[in-house]
């Protein structure tokens, strides 16, 4: 095995762990809640803490790697990330333990977003233009298949052995793509002249915290509430003061020019539209299997299986079909097949069966294989080596928003239908509501392909940006 594969194998280990723990601990919940004495509001903090953190911190996560070198960066990111991991498993069933176990949420957030973006700019510079395709669709695609598979797997380890081994899963996994950099050996590249200053990074991390904050509570204090409104009033503040001082600066913390770049945005706003739909989807239809259909955590994993191997089948097309074609044909195919497929599975959900939803799940899955590993490649190859880290922190934050604010807004669609599922004892109320909740999805997949109709590139990268002329035209 050439030393890109071990690289690719590394990076795309550290990634689906990080994919794996924002859906695998919401299976767990309810054991952990039990054993740890945990708070409504702290089962809450359990899942918010790490993406809260995650999505603060990427984009600096991105300049460090400019300023320290990408494999250095990844390794202080893998290893913050499984000594926090130890820490949640190891949190004390005392009055301790609720504390313990958010703040090892926090330190896991940030350790993700240390590895994020230095993962995806390490592929990418590991293999050349015509490979790169199918490295992302390794990359992109099963790490993927992980955030889907999240819930099957944390239900599979809390029934046969132990919440606690749901994050210690990670600790192997980290070690091993520590040692498998470590052999593989990849430049880990500084940027001349890369600085960070506090004055910004307190600007772009208490401005994405405020924010995410704000849409997470929204659904507890309330959309129109003071707190939810003041709060998010002074994130959007913050971040327009941040994203108005770097396009001055000689030597910004990030980047934000490069959302100058059409076919870049095309890219992002894609990726950001789907994931707002996509991640709500997951949740929910794990919700709905369960508390709907009443299946164990485990049979509910398993009837996710369409979705999952279909998302693991596409992947490996699209990203050969970027190889050869370029971004718009896969991505305008998977973003219309997984409308369609959205559709199909919302239209089957009041049925409250689950043969209905096959069809529509493996369809959706399709169009997320299709369109995700082209959209990730396709951002990075846009841009020099020198701002692949700092691209890759802005596709990264664009996508956790994306999420967080899917899960909120389509969250508060579902609860305001049918006022939480399964309530009452009225589950075709509550499938009804959830359906809504799917439509909504499928509203972000339209969006999504209006946008990417109208930005994405005609060009198919055939050369390096770092290394010669433009992007040639095809076609």
């Amino acid at each position: 095995m050439s030393q890109r594969w071990l690289v690719l194998v590394a990076m795309t280990g550290s990634l689906s762990m990080i994919l794996l723990d924002q859906t695998v601990v919401t299976v767990a919940l309810p054991s952990m809640s039990r054993e740890l004495g945990l708070s409504a509001g702290g089962e809450q903090w359990v899942v918010n803490a790490y993406v809260l953190a995650m999505a603060a911190l990427v984009a600096l996560g991105g300049k460090l790697g400019d300023r320290l070198g990408g494999v250095t960066t990844f390794r202080i990111g893998v290893t913050v990330f499984f000594l926090a991991s130890l820490a949640c498993g190891f949190a004390p069933a005392t009055d301790l333990g609720e504390a313990w176990i958010i703040a090892a949420r926090v330190l896991q957030g940030a350790g993700a977003a240390l590895m994020t973006p230095v993962s995806a700019a390490l592929v990418i510079g590991a293999f050349s233009v015509a490979e790169r395709g199918r490295a992302m669709a390794v990359y992109a695609g099963i790490s993927q298949v992980f955030l889907a598979v999240g819930p099957l797997l944390g239900g599979v380890l809390t029934e046969a052995v132990s919440w606690r081994t749901v994050f210690w899963l990670n600790v192997p996994v980290g070690v091993a793509a520590l040692v498998l950099v470590h052999v593989a050996h990849p430049a880990d590249v500084r940027t001349d002249g890369a600085r960070i200053t506090a004055a910004p990074v307190a600007g772009l991390v208490l401005g994405v915290a405020a924010t995410v904050l704000a849409v997470q509570q929204a659904g507890t204090w309330g959309w129109t509430s003071p707190a939810t409104a003041g709060l998010l009033a002074v994130g959007l503040v913050l971040l327009g003061a941040f994203v108005v001082a770097q396009l001055r600066s000689p030597s910004p913390l990030v980047d934000v020019r490069l959302l100058g770049r059409r076919a870049f945005l095309a890219d992002v706003v894609v990726l950001g539209l789907v994931q707002f739909g996509l991640l709500a989807v997951i949740l929910y239809s794990s919700i709905y299997l369960q508390v709907l259909l009443g299946m164990s955590p485990m049979l509910a994993g398993v009837c996710a299986l369409p979705l999952i191997v279909a998302i693991a089948a596409a992947a490996q097309l699209g990203g050969r079909w970027y190889d050869a074609a370029g971004v718009r044909p896969p991505v305008l195919t998977g973003v219309l097949v997984g409308t369609a497929g959205l559709l199909a599975w919302a239209v089957s959900l009041p049925t409250l069966g689950y043969g209905a939803q096959v069809p529509g799940m493996v369809l959706t899955g399709l169009g997320i294989g299709l369109l995700m590993s082209p959209t990730n490649t396709d951002a990075l190859g846009r841009v020099d080596a020198a701002d692949r880290s700092q691209a890759s922190g802005i596709v990264q934050t664009v996508r956790q928003l994306g999420g967080t604010l899917g899960v909120a807004v389509i969250g508060a669609v579902v609860l305001g239908a049918e006022g939480g599922p399964g309530a009452g004892g009225r589950p075709q109320h509550a499938a009804d509501a959830i359906t809504l909740g799917f439509f909504c999805a499928a509203a972000a997949f339209v969006l999504a392909l209006v946008a990417g109709t109208a930005l994405l590139s005609r060009e198919r990268l055939t050369v390096d940006p770092s290394a010669g002329p433009a992007p040639a035209a095809v076609g």
